[in-house]
């Protein structure tokens, strides 16, 4: 068994509820696990609770980031404790880009079409705008493959985000220090496959794993990712 504590960071539209068949397969395998949350509202504001959580873990870290998530890691990937990146489905930004930067480089996702824009008043009083996708197109556009009363139940209980967030710049790129690994959606319909690649080719990814799955691979595709998890540990407890 590692000794290194598995850190999962959820991405946009789910909560890290959404980890649940990972975290069971990793905990059945004897794992330390944590999956903290992040609010979705302030890209800075997730990085530094995130990067909080990580540096309060007694020993080695293995940062693994879902969608949005993957941006967050990106940046907390710079702690010292973090001895590995696993990026999923997500964005493996450049120090100083932002996820709209990254995200414009491409075509545009099917996904982008069925966004649904929420105003609301934040805590300062000024008018903020959250995203959600449509939750009759939450199926099809995320989550193809999962029984159909599960992804009804993603659909409904989404959480937010502030589309500020994807104006936000990274204040890092915590690959650039950290050994990092990819795993592709190849049916992701949110984040371009073509994207995923060109992020993990530039962080200098030692290995990506190309899946024949929606977004949400962490559900569909759940043990293939402890799988993947399990063989980084290997040879990070083999290089440590």
């Amino acid at each position: 068994m590692s000794s290194s504590t598995v850190v999962l960071v959820h991405g946009a539209f789910l909560d890290a509820s959404g980890w649940w068949p990972v975290v069971l397969r990793l905990l059945d395998g004897g794992h330390r696990v944590l999956a903290p949350p992040v609010t979705g509202r302030s890209f800075r504001g997730d990085c530094d609770y995130i990067r909080t959580i990580v540096e309060h873990v007694d020993g080695e870290v293995l940062l693994v980031g879902h969608g949005y998530g993957a941006a967050v890691i990106t940046v907390v990937g710079e702690a010292t404790n973090v001895s590995g990146l696993l990026f999923i489905a997500g964005y493996a930004l450049e120090r100083g880009e932002s996820i709209a930067e990254m995200r414009d480089l491409f075509a545009p996702a099917e996904a982008s079409a069925y966004l649904v824009a929420t105003v609301f008043a934040g805590e300062d009083g000024a008018r903020r705008t959250e995203l959600t996708v449509a939750p009759d197109q939450f199926a099809r556009l995320l989550a193809q493959g999962l029984p159909a009363d599960e992804s009804g139940v993603l659909a409904v209980s989404q959480r937010p985000i502030s589309d500020s967030v994807f104006a936000e710049r990274a204040s890092g790129a915590g690959w650039s220090v950290t050994p990092s690994w990819g795993v592709v959606a190849t049916h992701d319909r949110l984040i371009s496959p073509h994207l995923q690649r060109f992020g993990y080719r530039r962080a200098g990814c030692r290995a990506v794993r190309e899946l024949d799955a929606p977004h949400l691979v962490t559900q569909t595709h759940a043990a293939e990712i402890v799988r993947f998890i399990d063989s980084i540990l290997d040879e990070i407890e083999t290089r440590g």
